[in-house]
């Protein structure tokens, strides 16, 4: 036998007897003598680490987090990318402020070109994509089904397994608890018939006694006339 066996002694397939009177109640006296002898205690987890709450929380988390602890109003969300505001009041006739708005400008008008460019790019090539995402997604599923299917398949040989294995077991079982109560009437039977022969043989020697007493005083009789005629 390999160290790494489990003996395992429950035999759910052919074990009977457990509607029978008693049997719960013997049962459910084991499971709470179980329960008496443990003994829990408020710090039974002091062996286990901290959980520490905060070890997958990123930084956007961990300001919304407070920002919702404060009460505070979330942020409206910022056009401010896409206005495009001339030099202030008191920059007219700065050159620099109305080329910084020009730059601006055009930075705001190349980002609205490529905005269209990949518009245009979606449009064209986005359906195929999103049918080779489909795809994609089919073919995992088809394979996460068939692995699902494996996985039942290779449950069921094992629980067949375990049934066909246990019921031969129980099969031998009986044979052996036949053969056993066989035995025991036999070793009763004979013993039976020991104390029958042991009372005979007391009854035989107890008359072989007798006998041998009642010849033992014919015999002093017998002497004890022959005397007297003498």
């Amino acid at each position: 036998m390999t160290s790494d066996h489990q003996l395992v002694d429950a035999l759910p397939y052919i074990d009977m007897g457990f509607e029978e009177p008693g049997v719960r109640e013997a049962v459910l006296e084991m499971v709470s003598e179980e329960t008496r002898r443990y003994k829990a205690t408020k710090n039974y987890l002091d062996n286990l680490s901290q959980l520490n709450l905060k070890d997958f929380e990123t930084d956007l988390m961990r300001t919304e987090l407070e920002r919702l602890h404060n009460r505070q109003p979330m942020d409206m969300l910022s056009m401010k990318r896409y206005e495009l505001p001339g030099p202030p009041a008191g920059k007219m006739t700065d050159l620099s402020a109305w080329n910084e708005s020009v730059a601006n400008s055009m930075a705001q008008l190349q980002h609205q070109s490529i905005r269209i460019d990949n518009l245009e790019l979606m449009q064209r090539l986005g359906s195929e994509g999103w049918k080779q995402y489909n795809e994609t997604l089919t073919q995992m599923q088809s394979n996460a089904q068939k692995d699902l299917q494996e996985l039942r398949k290779h449950i069921q040989e094992v629980n067949w397994f375990r049934k066909s294995s246990q019921m031969a077991a129980g099969d031998k079982i009986k044979h052996l608890e036949s053969e056993w109560v066989s035995l025991v009437a036999k070793n009763y039977e004979i013993e039976r018939q020991c104390l029958h022969l042991e009372l005979e043989i007391s009854e035989m020697e107890r008359k072989l006694n007798v006998n041998h007493n009642n010849e033992s005083n014919v015999e002093t009789n017998e002497e004890e006339s022959d005397q007297k005629d003498e």
